[in-house]
């Protein structure tokens, strides 16, 4: 920390602050501050802890006033008469449940509590999941786009190749037609793209709280992908067991419902009622009384009713956890899986397609030049070079976005 600490002060202001979308870390950072629904998950579990104090603590006592022997002498009911010849009982009472009610009320409370710190830490791995899937989104945009331009620019410079070589009468004219055609094709593609950089572009200004025209920076690289070793499924299956949002939710569940189904059965025990009272007699005090007040739980239909309610509610619980374990474990192995066939991808399409693509349209280029090989074999053998570097850039942006979603399901960054 320290050595963090002494390089960031070394470090120019200009140097620490960067523009904001062209880093998932600075993106994700921005919308824990700004992010309106994760603000909200916030409030709403620390409103859930302020209740933790109150759920355990004992009703406010209550205070009665009974004015007695009003008409006892003369039949008078005035205030005279009160003062005079009548008397008065001022009584303090305080409601007490049965021994340990408050402790699982508390106790519920907290779990209650804890549970809604859950279902934040869940809407917050949500939300920078969008955020790392829509940054990948708008990676793949972006580089798709300076591909299509890179191939306009060669499919100029064919044209003009093709141009020449009709001027002196070796190609024919369609070979030009045939290379107009393909940039208009690709100046079609090229708006396309701008579209759904633009879509996403908005979709990521929703997710930061910004408005939807606000400028952000073009992404400039995807975040690192772990190494095969870092994947393993048995390990990120026990981190998610313990970081997952979903499953600590859940456990919180159970053990709310477990104590509210403890606080059910309790309920068999009656409820006291303890007071203190005074008694004045005109002017003196002339007697002091003690009582206890308890409820008879007779209702016992009512209460196995009751009960049973809880019992099923825990069962509830508990089946919901399961459920979401499986879900959790199928989802972690699938999205695994497809980083994985991503890598292999990458790999194949670096290593074997694209040097083959290359070698192929330089040899198409000087056949055409030779008068060899036609323009659309020239075309066709530009067009795989384009394709593979698209299936590789697209192998990237997925196994980043299959990362974003696998960290989503571990609960933390990999």
């Amino acid at each position: 920390m320290l050595l963090f600490l002494a390089t960031v002060l070394v470090l120019p202001v200009a140097a620490q602050e960067e523009e904001l979308g062209g880093t998932v870390a600075g993106l994700l950072e921005y919308a824990a501050r700004q992010n309106p629904e994760y603000a909200a998950l916030q409030a709403e579990a620390a409103a859930l802890q302020e209740r933790i104090a109150p759920a355990g603590a004992l009703p406010d006592p209550m205070l009665r006033t009974e004015f007695m022997d009003l008409t006892r002498f003369g039949g008078r009911s005035d205030m005279e008469s009160l003062s005079r010849y009548g008397s008065t009982r001022i009584t303090l009472m305080q409601d007490v449940p049965w021994f340990g009610k408050r402790g699982l009320r508390t106790a519920i409370a907290r779990d209650e509590a804890e549970g809604a710190e859950g279902m934040a830490r869940g809407g917050w791995a949500d939300i920078a999941g969008r955020i790392k899937m829509t940054f990948a989104e708008a990676y793949y945009l972006q580089g798709d786009e300076t591909l299509a331009r890179e191939i306009l620019d060669l499919l100029a410079r064919l044209e003009d190749i093709a141009a020449i070589r009709y001027g002196n009468g070796q190609a024919p004219m369609q070979d030009v037609i045939r290379a107009q055609v393909e940039q208009t094709n690709l100046r079609n593609e090229l708006i396309e793209l701008e579209t759904e950089r633009h879509h996403a572009h908005l979709r990521m200004n929703a997710l930061l709280a910004r408005p939807g025209n606000a400028p952000l920076a073009a992404p400039r690289e995807l975040p690192r992908l772990p190494s095969p070793e870092e994947l393993d499924f048995a390990l990120l299956q026990d981190r998610a067991r313990v970081n997952n949002p979903e499953l600590f939710t859940d456990e919180t569940r159970i053990l709310a419902a477990e104590k509210t189904r403890d606080l059910t059965y309790r309920n068999r025990y009656p409820d006291f009622k303890v007071g203190v009272g005074l008694v004045q007699y005109q002017t003196d005090l002339k007697e002091w009384e003690m009582m206890v007040e308890f409820n008879i739980p007779l209702q016992q239909r009512t209460r196995r009713a009751q009960e049973g309610e809880a019992e099923a509610m825990l069962t509830a619980a508990r089946a919901r956890k399961s459920a979401t374990e499986n879900e959790v474990s199928a989802e972690l192995a699938r999205e695994l899986t497809h980083i994985d066939t991503m890598r292999r991808i990458e790999t194949l399409v670096s290593e074997s397609l694209l040097p083959q693509a290359e070698l192929t349209y330089q040899a198409a280029l000087a056949g055409y030049e030779t008068g060899k090989v036609d323009f659309a074999t020239l075309l066709e053998a530009q067009q795989q070079i384009r394709e593979a570097r698209r299936n590789r850039l697209k192998a990237q942006t997925d196994a980043r976005i299959s990362l974003a979603a696998v960290e989503r399901l571990v609960g933390e960054d990999l």
